[in-house]
């Protein structure tokens, strides 16, 4: 995925269609010159609709189309005829994707399965005919209903990734070397801060067939919260993720402090986010020999961890053992 293909945030102008008039037209033929109302409904204004597409990871594709306008239904016709509804507009979005009002903020609803629809603005009903309103002491009533007006305003769609595993971790943590050793994906690798610029997705596969989506998340820094590095404009993905794994380099200077920072600030962001399962793992163990790993693992004893070596392949099969073991727990 192109760094500069990658949108996770769009504000769009949306407006429903108008329900279609009903229709006042009394039946008029030469074996009737006074026939009774006989007219129809007017037509549904067409909806504005998410669906959700699982083979999509941006909202790119609404970058650029700022106002999406929805068809307007027809007038009801003679013969109680109906009017046709309004071509209803639909827009595929990622899974993982969540409409809110752009005024209010408000959570509308969030788009989580493939091929899920759901309505983001809904059409204006069609105006009932004048044959609905015929009575004992009216039975040729010279009106009918007007349609309905559709809605109209702004709305947000945010994105936030849908993972099993979130990879944690400061730049240059190893996370995106871990992610293309044991997945598919090819995220931008360098030794320097900020390489990886959005969320890079693989799907790790396990014993027996088996397989979980893995979250290469750009690096978190102290006071990214704040707004700091790349803020928070990455932090709501991890909301999504199963389990969090925590990543610190066998090059860090203090292993204990380093971890606590990254659950300081994801605390600071969403204190919830430390409800979820999580685990630590030391990178880069291709650096350390037996004695440093001993040492390492007396200061973080209070923290379940383990070491592993993108480079070597050392541990890479024991800690997707128990990245397994937890989302199945």
């Amino acid at each position: 995925m192109a760094e500069s293909n990658f949108v996770d945030y769009v504000k769009i102008h949306c407006e429903s269609g108008h329900g279609g008039a009903g229709s006042a037209h009394l039946r008029r033929e030469k074996s009737m010159a006074k026939g009774g109302p006989d007219g129809g409904d007017g037509g549904r204004g067409g909806h504005i609709i998410l669906k959700g597409n699982q083979h999509m990871w941006t909202l790119l594709h609404l970058k650029y189309q700022r106002h999406i306008k929805a068809g307007h239904g027809e007038s009801g016709g003679k013969q109680r005829s109906t009017g046709a509804d309004g071509e209803d507009i639909i827009l595929e979005v990622p899974l993982g994707t969540i409409a809110r009002d752009a005024e209010t903020g408000e959570f509308i609803f969030e788009i989580t399965k493939h091929d899920e629809s759901q309505v983001l603005m809904k059409g204006g009903r069609g105006g009932l005919g004048n044959d609905h309103f015929k009575s004992a002491t009216n039975q040729t009533p010279r009106f009918a209903q007007p349609g309905e007006e559709g809605e109209e305003g702004w709305r947000i769609l945010e994105l936030k990734v849908l993972a099993d595993v979130g990879l944690v971790g400061f730049p240059s943590s190893g996370k995106s070397t871990l992610l293309s050793v044991v997945s598919a994906a090819k995220p931008k690798i360098a030794e320097y801060h900020f390489t990886t610029l959005v969320p890079n997705l693989g799907i790790v596969g396990h014993r027996e067939n088996n397989s979980f989506v893995m979250a290469d998340i750009p690096g978190i820094i102290e006071d990214a919260h704040l707004g700091k590095g790349l803020g928070i404009r990455f932090l709501r993905h991890i909301e999504r993720n199963s389990m969090l794994l925590f990543l610190v380099p066998a090059d860090s200077k203090d292993y204990m402090k380093e971890y606590r920072i990254l659950l300081n600030e994801l605390e600071k962001y969403n204190p919830e986010l430390l409800d979820k399962q999580r685990f630590l793992a030391i990178s880069k163990a291709d650096m350390l020999d037996n004695e440093l790993m001993k040492a390492i693992s007396e200061e973080l004893k209070e923290v379940s961890h383990m070491f592993f070596s993108s480079v070597t392949g050392y541990n890479i099969q024991l800690l997707k053992d128990k990245i397994w073991k937890i989302l199945n727990s």
